[in-house]
């Protein structure tokens, strides 16, 4: 006697298979997940002990890349306000240089328009998405001699206690991102050796003392191939080509320092607009990304379901298949029509979030043109004083040989001498913009 089979028929499977694909689609259309969500207060790591002042890595900040498309519709896409990236690319490095320099785990941390070999480290970065909800950003953080610590991205999600008034300036809504940053800063530099910390200070020195008298100090660092510096040798610490560009380095702390109290005022000014922007956007980034997760969830579950159902039409001539198969296509073409109208529910958030966007811009703009002037103003006035002062330095540089500075004659006061009134002439200049 011949055993029954014990698989099911073709049309019982094509009615399984519809039936799972219409399983499937409520699961994917009543996927709904929670999250719980705190005020992150924890301070980022210290060292146990200070280190000594000859291991403090000095660092700067960069103004952060705002990441702004070219193209006007890619903006509205992505919802991007142009005015206020701009601010939050000054904004963030103020904040990471403040808590970065709350540890004591560095030497000197400032916020820099644009790189040097004024300072050890430097940590620039990209804005990645910013609203109220959820903040994500792109950091590199590299040292002088061209090594490159990590390159990452932080991302958080806020709370919307985070925005109430008990909460002070100093913790910021997304503050695990700069407390991650800092904490993954301060493990590669436990990482490091004394002797590797000391090359990294010596070979920005070198780096900055080649910009100014390369004719000195050419040979001290070389550039491989492959973008690091290496250190060839060091000056004697007597050198008095050395001290002169010492002192024209602790001119640049100067205006770095004095860019850095625009900053601070430029934080202060635009703190109360900027928090407000962020948490009217809370709750409609919230609700727009919800609905556009749901949209795109049913479109997959509709296209499914009909792809299913007439895949099992086709397949067979049985008439309890055919009217699973056209179940199947019918659930989906609903369940599409459903995508649209949540997208179009979004889209009414997204230009919510436009619309207050616009709004926090004219509050903004102000206090960033005013920073950007100030900054350009100074970086003009650096640039100056650095051609002025490599003119002086070559001066010096001859001086020091007893040779004429070539194509000038010596005329009063000795060579040096006059360089070196020139130079402090320099150094004492008022550091107003």
């Amino acid at each position: 006697m011949p055993m029954p089979d014990a698989r099911p028929s073709r049309a019982a499977r094509s009615v399984n298979v519809s039936a799972g694909l219409l399983t499937a689609l409520v699961l994917l259309a009543g996927c709904v997940s929670h999250e719980v969500r705190t005020v992150d207060m924890t301070p980022p790591e210290r060292l146990d002990e200070p280190l000594p002042e000859s291991q403090l890595l000095d660092v700067g900040v960069t103004v952060f890349d705002a990441n702004v498309p070219e193209g006007y519709d890619e903006r509205i896409e992505q919802i991007i306000q142009p005015d206020i990236r701009r601010a939050e690319a000054n904004y963030i490095p103020y904040f990471t240089k403040n808590l970065l320099q709350s540890t004591g785990n560095w030497g000197a941390v400032r916020v820099i328009p644009r790189p040097t070999h004024a300072v050890d480290v430097i940590v620039s970065g990209r804005i990645l998405h910013s609203d109220g909800e959820s903040l994500e950003v792109e950091v590199t953080v590299e040292d002088a001699t061209g090594e490159t610590w990590f390159v990452r991205r932080y991302e958080a999600l806020a709370s919307k206690y985070a925005y109430e008034d008990s909460v002070p300036p100093s913790i910021d809504p997304f503050q695990a991102v700069y407390k991650n940053l800092a904490d993954d800063m301060l493990a590669y530099r436990q990482a490091l050796t004394p002797q590797q910390v000391e090359t990294i200070r010596a070979t920005a020195k070198m780096k900055f003392a080649r910009d100014f008298a390369p004719d000195a100090f050419g040979d001290h660092v070389t550039r491989t191939d492959d973008g690091e510096y290496v250190l060839e040798r060091l000056p004697a610490a007597d050198d008095p080509m050395l001290a002169r560009v010492e002192r024209v380095r602790e001119r640049e702390y100067l205006f770095i320092d004095t860019l850095d109290e625009y900053f601070e005022n430029y934080h202060r000014s635009m703190y109360g607009p900027y928090q407000n922007w962020r948490e009217a956007t809370y709750d409609e980034a919230i609700t727009y990304k919800l609905l556009r997760a749901e949209a795109r969830r049913r479109t997959i579950g509709g296209a499914a379901a009909i792809v299913g159902g007439v895949a099992a039409m086709a397949e067979s001539n049985d008439a309890v298949v055919e009217t699973s198969g056209l179940v199947s296509v019918i659930g989906g073409a609903l369940t599409l029509k459903s995508a649209i109208a949540k997208r179009q529910e979004a889209e009414m958030h997204a230009e919510a979030l436009r619309e207050v966007g616009v709004a926090a811009e004219a509050e903004v703009m102000p206090y960033t043109l005013e920073l950007e002037n100030q900054v350009v103003r100074l970086e003009g006035t650096v640039d100056e004083q650095y051609e002025k002062l490599r003119g002086i330095l070559r001066d010096l540089y001859f001086a020091d040989l007893d040779l004429p500075v070539p194509g000038e004659e010596a005329a009063g006061a000795p060579a040096d001498e006059a360089a070196d009134a020139q130079l402090e002439d320099v150094i004492d200049d008022d550091l107003a913009p």
